[in-house]
């Protein structure tokens, strides 16, 4: 699964997602990932929650076609804040 897909995947399943996905550092496989995903979908839940609603969106590629993947997860608010 290429990054545009799992970005693509991930802002399809979460309400006005803007992700951005990237090869992890310092790894040579394919299928460690980071994403940033920004979303008003994470308004009032705790993190867990937040990169809980990612890996939902991802359904079965997480066992399939991802085998890590380090997630930051922000509202935009949060996102705002810190850029």
């Amino acid at each position: 699964m290429n990054l545009d897909d799992v970005e693509a995947l991930i802002e399809s399943e979460l309400e006005d997602a803007d992700a951005t996905v990237t090869h992890a550092r310092d790894e040579h496989d394919d299928d460690h990932l980071a994403a940033t995903v920004v979303s008003p979908a994470f308004e009032g839940l705790p993190l867990v929650q937040q990169h809980q609603t990612v890996y939902d969106a991802l359904d079965g590629h997480m066992t399939t076609d991802i085998h890590a993947l380090e997630l930051s997860t922000y509202t935009p608010e949060e996102y705002e804040e810190g850029t």
